[in-house]
């Protein structure tokens, strides 16, 4: 029971109840990725591989110089709801900066599993860098369960993917890093996790040594993120950090699970601006 209240993030929001603040979020999320959609460039449903949702939304800064940076985006919803469709409410202020956003589909549960979802995420950024040659430095935002997947990505060995992306940062938001807790709770019920597959996908397991490049890594947690999502994004920092990484954890003020991430869409936002 403790576990499930610590793994609900909705209901841990002072700004509305549990339901509310989930059915805010969707519409913020999916009013944003309109108005992106409307004010840039847009490649959309580019497909990464053949799978329904193995597609990506890229929306390109407005005068792309011949090489520019790419944050890519991998949404929450607890590997099992969302889409790449409303995760494009963070392009405006990047997009007018020179800096080209992709939001990622993946195959959410019960459709996908854990292994596969964390392959997707690879071979979307395989995909990227060999498309598209005018990539200045790739850097990763993903928030819950995409910065789970985000930080699987920091753990790959490149070497079977045939290319090395050259990922500069990786800014993680309010994310589960041990799996493990999640198979005692409601959330398991949909990705049918065994003990083996939590382990081999946990981030916090598989901290690589830091490779020589500067990837800086930015874990950032709400202030009104549960007590065990705070402890997570800690330890994962943590584990980071002792394993060479260049690490800052960043604890904010005065937001949930929720608007932590919505309020990427202002450029005035210290998120956006980091």
């Amino acid at each position: 029971q403790a576990l499930e209240q610590q793994y609900s993030p909705s209901r841990w929001s002072p700004r509305l109840g549990s339901d509310a603040v989930i059915e805010a979020h969707l519409e913020a999320t999916a009013a944003g990725t309109q108005r992106a959609r409307a004010g840039a460039q847009t490649a959309l449903h580019v497909p990464y591989g053949d799978g329904d949702r193995e597609k990506l939304d890229i929306y390109f800064p407005a005068e792309p110089s011949g090489a520019f940076p790419v944050l890519v985006y991998i949404h929450g919803g607890y590997w099992q709801c969302l889409s790449k469709d409303e995760s494009g409410f963070a392009a405006p202020p990047l997009v007018s900066q020179g800096v080209a956003v992709v939001a990622v589909g993946y195959d959410i549960a019960p459709e996908g599993h854990m292994d596969a979802m964390v392959l997707q995420v690879r071979r979307s950024l395989t995909f990227l860098v060999q498309r598209y040659s005018g990539i200045r430095g790739l850097y990763l935002c993903g928030h819950s369960a995409g910065a789970h997947l985000a930080a699987m990505v920091l753990a790959t060995d490149w070497t079977e993917y045939g290319v090395t992306p050259d990922i500069k940062g990786a800014v993680l938001v309010s994310g589960v890093y041990d799996l493990e807790p999640i198979l005692h709770t409601y959330v398991n019920d949909v990705l049918n996790m065994s003990q083996e597959v939590a382990q081999r996908n946990s981030p916090m397991l598989c901290v690589p040594p830091a490779v020589p490049t500067s990837c800086e890594v930015l874990v950032a947690v709400a202030q009104h993120d549960s007590p065990e999502f705070r402890r997570q994004s800690q330890e994962y920092g943590q584990a980071l950090r002792a394993a060479g990484w260049s690490v800052s954890l960043l604890d904010l003020a005065g937001v949930d699970h929720f608007d932590i991430i919505e309020k990427l869409s202002e450029e005035s936002y210290v998120l956006t601006q980091v």
